[in-house]
Formats: C-alpha cells, structure tokens, sequence
C-alpha cells in the first residue's frame, strides 16, 4: 500500500475501534450497575444490553445501500453523529428507559459495511483483502481492550461517565473522518461489499451460509448471555469489588489471544477449519456448563473465562472467512450483509430472551440458557459439511482481456470467477494449493 491508503486505513481502522470500544466498555460491568437505577428489572437489564443489536440489524443495510448513492462520508457523519447522540442520552439518564433509548440510538449509527465500503474505495484492488485483514484485526483487539478498560473507567469515573466517554470518541472519530479519510472522488459499487438485493433471497437460502449465519447469530447471543450473568457473579459471588474486575479480564483476554491463536494455524494452515469450529464450541459450552456451580470462585471463573474467550475469539475471526469463501462471488456482498445481520440480531436475541430468563430464573438460569445454546449450535456444526479451503483473489482488469473468460475456465485451481467490466476487476476464488498465480497472472496480462 502507499502512504495515503495506509492512512486512510489506519484512520478507518480507528473509527472502528472508537466504535467498539464505546458499545463494549459497559459489558463487564452494566448488569451489576443497572440492577440500583430506578424501575429496574432483570427483563429491562437485558433489553438495554441487546437493544443496539435491533437497530444495527434494521438500518446496517439501509445506511450501506444509500452510502452508494450520497457518498460514504455523509452517511458516515450521520452514523457516528446519531452513536454520540444515544451516548450522551445513555449517560445522562438515570432510569433503564432512559438508557434503552441512548441505546437503540447507539445503535441507529449503523455503519459498518459503509466503513467496510470506505475501506474498498481508498485501497487499490490488489490491497484490498490486506486492508480488510488490518481492520478486522483491529475490531478484535479493541473488543478485547474494552473488556479490561470498561471496569477501569468504571471504577473511576462510572457507568455514566463510559457513555459520555463513549461521546467522545464518536466525536473524535468523526474529527479523524474529516482530517484525514479522504473523500473518494467518485462512489466506487464493489461486487465484494455491495448488497445486491437480487442476490439476497439466493443467499438467505444457501444452506451452508445459513448455517454459518446461525452460527453467528448463536456466538454473539452467548455473549450477550454471559454478560448478562457475569457482572453480577463477579461481584456477589467471586467476592470482587467495584472496578477490579479487571484483574480478571486482563490475564484472561491475554492468554485466550494465545490459545486462539493455534487453532487459527490448524484451521487456516492444517485445512482443520470445522474441527476447530467444533473444539470452539465445546470450550464455549463447557464454560456455560461449568460456570453454573463454579462461579463462587474468582479463580475458577477465570479458568472457565479462558475457556470462553479462546472459543469465542476463535470463532469471531474464522466466521467472516467461512463466509467469504463460502459465498459464490456474485453474491459475496448480499452474504456478507446477511452475515453481520445476523450477528447483531443475536445480540438482541440474546439480551431479550436472557433478560426474561433471567427475570423468572435468576442468574443462574442464564448459564444454563448460555449452555443450551452451545449444545444446539454445536449439533448444528457436528452436521455441516467441512469448509472448503478457498482464497479470494482481486485483479485489475488489463486493457485486452478478450480471452480471459476462457483463461479462467481452463486455468487449474480456479473455483469461481467473476469479470466486472464496470468495475475493471476481475474476481477468483481459487484453491492457493492448485492455483499458479504467476503463470496465471502473466497469461492474464499476454491477453491469453
């Protein structure tokens, strides 16, 4: 990449982490704190955790297609703009419905597959996958930087003071968008970003997507779950006071980062994709299982914590890959919106229907409902068939390219390819332990 796409991704990848940063701080710590405010209740904790998800499900679509018509930045400004509004709503309210309703419009700058989109436009075609790599690496560490920071600033400045924090960062994201992002000097539609509504249906129905679509669904309401109970055991279980749940969280994200990252080799490097999905979901299971009669201890909750988090990081970093080399590419971006739908509708699934099991069962209950799921979804997995191991690759269409459609049929390794005259790009899923790119690549250029 040059030094201007290196910018504009790295100042991308920031509005990102300002963004997850803000939604995740409260996780560690929200459930104990809401359980004093006013007109609270076990149902009204969970909707206020999973609420954002619902309006991040409804609008992420909406907000990505009409960032192709308007522009990226607009919508971008919009989106961070209504996440400070909710932020600063969420902080100065001192009952659940007040923080509810910060929430849900936190949750209304839904901008994700825009920034996905903003990332595509400033990078040439050939770094396009490096630059999403880079931020998809920089989502999972701040997700991981907000459980350990959440409790900190807890301790300090409280729950009010993380929402307002989090209206900070909206607003220096937006101060970075405007400094240093440039604007595309013409709305680029990319076959591998864009949502095309005539593949939607198609992809909905695609039964290997939809298992992995329900796998994601399946992950983010497990969390949602856990955090739910978590706080609240942390405390008045595990004996650990306010603020200092950090102690836990911090060796815990480190060493999960370690034990993810093995699993990431067998599955990628090893072509053990689905025996990892598998091992994942028993440690997300066994976690749920066991964090039911063990949570009293804070050293145990640990253990059963790393357990959690090496299955759940795991799967959060393979799951958009599956879908990338599961979807054909004529449908990729109609998948990938689908994919991060479903995502967030398991948030609020998970908040939801937490909150009421948690309201009639206590928190014990909410590891046992955490636990079911696991078992489902690992029934669901056991049953898939293995992920094929498959690579995109991205290519400037060459000025003659008359007999590259012929080229692509009969060049060995080739899973599936798309020529976009419009964009000048030509798209391949291969098989990289088949496919000779360099003889490929010089055919490509000779207009073989």
């Amino acid at each position: 990449m040059n030094p201007q796409e290196r910018l504009s991704v790295q100042s991308i990848a920031l509005i990102y982490a300002f963004r997850m940063m803000g939604l995740f701080m409260i996780y560690p710590t929200f459930s104990y704190f809401a359980k004093s405010l006013p007109g609270s209740t076990p149902f009204l904790i969970g909707l206020a955790l999973g609420i954002y998800g619902l309006t991040q499900a409804l609008l992420q679509i909406p907000f990505g297609t009409l960032s192709d018509r308007v522009g990226r930045k607009p919508i971008l400004f919009l989106g961070l703009a209504l996440f400070a509004l909710g932020s600063l709503i969420a902080g100065s309210s001192h009952s659940m419905t007040g923080i509810i309703v910060g929430r849900a419009v936190q949750g209304a700058g839904a901008v994700g597959s825009t920034l996905t989109a903003l990332v595509a436009d400033s990078t040439r075609d050939e770094h396009r996958l490096k630059a999403m790599s880079i931020v998809g690496m920089t989502i999972g560490l701040s997700f991981c930087i907000a459980l350990v920071l959440g409790p900190l600033f807890n301790g300090w400045i409280g729950i009010s003071g993380i929402f307002d924090l989090t209206c900070g960062l909206a607003l220096l994201a937006m101060l970075i968008l405007w400094l240093l992002v440039p604007s595309s000097k013409q709305i680029k539609r990319h076959r591998d970003t864009r949502v095309n509504s005539k593949s939607l249906s198609r992809m909905i129905r695609h039964p290997e997507l939809l298992r992995l679509d329900i796998s994601v669904f399946l992950l983010h309401a497990t969390l949602t779950v856990t955090f739910l109970a978590l706080p609240i055991t942390l405390h008045l279980n595990a004996g650990l006071s306010l603020g200092h749940e950090w102690i836990v969280y911090l060796p815990v994200m480190i060493l999960s980062f370690f034990g993810m990252v093995p699993m990431i080799i067998l599955a990628e490097a090893r072509d053990r994709m689905k025996q990892m999905m598998i091992l994942a979901i028993v440690f997300i299971a066994l976690a749920q299982g066991l964090l039911w009669p063990l949570h009293s201890s804070s050293f145990l909750t640990a253990v059963l914590l790393w357990f959690y988090f090496t299955g759940f990081i795991f799967m959060e970093a393979s799951l958009p890959s599956m879908v990338s080399k599961t979807a054909p590419l004529a449908g990729k971006g109609a998948a990938l919106g689908i994919f991060s739908t479903s995502q967030f509708l398991g948030i609020f699934f998970g908040g939801l229907l937490g909150g009421a099991i948690f309201h009639q069962g206590g928190v014990d209950t909410l590891f046992i409902f955490g636990l079911i799921l696991a078992l489902l979804w690992l029934v669901l997995v056991i049953f898939m068939p293995a992920v094929r191991h498959l690579s995109t690759k991205i290519y400037h269409l060459p000025e003659h390219h008359d007999a590259l459609d012929t080229l692509c049929k009969k060049t060995q390794g080739i899973d599936d390819f798309v020529i976009d005259n419009q964009e000048k790009t030509l798209y391949l899923k291969v098989d990289k332990r088949v496919f000779d790119e360099q003889t490929f690549t010089q055919s490509m250029n000779q207009g073989a």
